[in-house]
């Protein structure tokens, strides 16, 4: 990340996938739309501190446009000092284009405001995910657009 120039060697991997209508929710017994599966791996390397942190989440919600997607994961997986993600949602957005770009929700996004006025990290709700704001500086990612499908019997 360009504004941490100490640690710019993160690596994000997607395996996203669609499964509309495949887990029931209260409200929605059908599911919904934007159901997912698939993972998110990520990797966060420090060369300067010399350390790595690995993480992996399950896919829960997918939307896309052309050459955008949205996409939001829990973390199933976490080394020992990131170890308190298991079980948060987390967001992320892609862009797929002549400069791919990604966003993810922590860190410089998502702040949120408790009852005392303290500013803390935000909850992430399915399919919800910042703009993607960081440069990728190696590799890319591959987005492929789907129209959301009717609910079943409309």
């Amino acid at each position: 990340m360009t504004y941490w120039p100490d640690q710019d060697l993160r690596t994000f991997t997607f395996d996203a996938r669609a499964v509309p209508y495949s887990s029931p929710k209260p409200g929605a017994p059908d599911g919904l739309p934007t159901d997912a599966e698939g993972t998110v791996k990520i990797s966060h390397h420090s060369p300067a501190e010399g350390w790595t942190v690995r993480s992996r989440a399950r896919v829960d919600c997918l939307v896309t446009s052309p050459g955008n997607a949205t996409l939001t994961a829990v973390v199933t997986h976490a080394d020992e000092p990131i170890k308190d993600q298991i079980g948060k949602r987390l967001g992320f957005s892609v862009h797929d284009g002549r400069h791919d770009r990604m966003g993810f929700s922590w860190s410089v996004v998502n702040g949120d405001q408790d009852e005392e006025g303290t500013w803390v990290e935000g909850r992430a709700g399915t399919c919800m995910g910042p703009a993607a704001f960081a440069p990728v500086t190696k590799g890319g990612y591959v987005v492929r657009h789907a129209d959301l499908l009717p609910f079943p019997g409309r």
